[in-house]
């Protein structure tokens, strides 16, 4: 259990490092951004600094939650922390929808109101944050990626990347062309591209939030494999299965015994083991009945 713990621990602070390169570069670009649209005229950049300005926003919640995560256990909260990482990565994705729906609104009013842009300086600025954000999304896409706040902190980078490449594209046709409303078009495809996969963290965020089993995991596949696999179990029921995140797994359930010369303590302890090496559950509590179920 140590040891699973060490792990756990490794890997939260090799999140929460790739979290931080990615919120000062994604902090300290944005600040460029502002100026470069402010230059240039250019709403699209502007737009986009507001972008990386929520962006940045839900990067500190991301480091935040790794850094509340690691609290021990106590008195109000006895699981832990844990928990706070799915509430941040939940949070961003609602925050990734509201950006879809924002950008919507800006590129509406675009379409409306055509406004000049100095095309080559938003060029310029737009290339720079390509590379800043390709910079970002490596470092956050190569960290742990059943992590659902990586996930959240990954997919807000990446729509910025979308984004730069979006407004590069749209420079380059508006410095040879003149033509402004490429701007909100790609501004919709983008926005387009992000709702899939904000839709999926919010959905599967959630889904861990309100308890639910893990969404690979058949629980009547798996009560039949406990019966048939581990001698001395006779029935199972009552089983309920959750996620603090979506790598700790717990249980708990009822069990009666068989007519099997093994004990009851043997029994506990082979059930946990399968549970363990076949489900990944580390934490399961057992209820063992005795003359029927007891909560009947």
């Amino acid at each position: 259990m140590s040891h699973e713990h060490d792990h756990h621990d490794d890997a939260d602070e090799s999140n929460l490092r790739r979290v931080m390169i990615a919120l000062v570069l994604t902090g300290v670009f944005m600040v460029v951004e502002v100026i470069g649209g402010i230059i240039s005229g250019s709403l699209a950049l502007l737009a986009d600094a507001g972008h990386m300005l929520t962006d940045t926003m839900a990067l500190a919640l991301a480091a935040m939650a790794f850094h509340v995560s690691k609290r021990p256990p106590d008195g109000k909260l006895t699981f832990g922390y844990q928990r706070f990482q799915i509430l941040a990565a939940f949070v961003n994705g609602l925050s990734l929808l509201a950006i879809v729906g924002w950008i919507l609104i800006v590129a509406v009013d675009r379409f409306m109101h055509p406004q000049d842009v100095l095309g080559e300086t938003m060029l310029v600025v737009a290339a720079a944050g390509l590379v800043v954000n390709m910079i970002s999304f490596a470092v956050l896409h190569t960290g742990d990626q059943d992590n659902l706040n990586i996930r959240g902190a990954a997919v807000h980078v990446a729509g910025d990347l979308l984004g730069s490449v979006a407004t590069i594209v749209a420079a380059i046709v508006i410095i040879y062309t003149g033509w402004t409303p490429i701007d909100p078009i790609l501004s919709v495809a983008v926005a387009a591209l992000i709702l899939k996969s904000a839709w999926l963290l919010v959905k599967r965020s959630a889904h861990i939030l309100l308890e639910g089993a893990p969404e690979w995991l058949d629980v009547s596949t798996m009560q039949e494999r406990i019966v048939a696999g581990v001698p001395g179990v006779g029935e199972i029921h009552h089983v309920h299965i959750w996620g603090l995140t979506q790598q700790q797994l717990m249980l708990t359930m009822h069990m009666s015994m068989s007519d099997s010369p093994a004990s009851q303590a043997d029994v506990l302890r082979d059930v946990k083991k399968f549970l363990q090496e076949e489900y990944g559950i580390g934490h399961a509590t057992i209820e063992v009945d005795v003359d029927g179920c007891s909560d009947h």
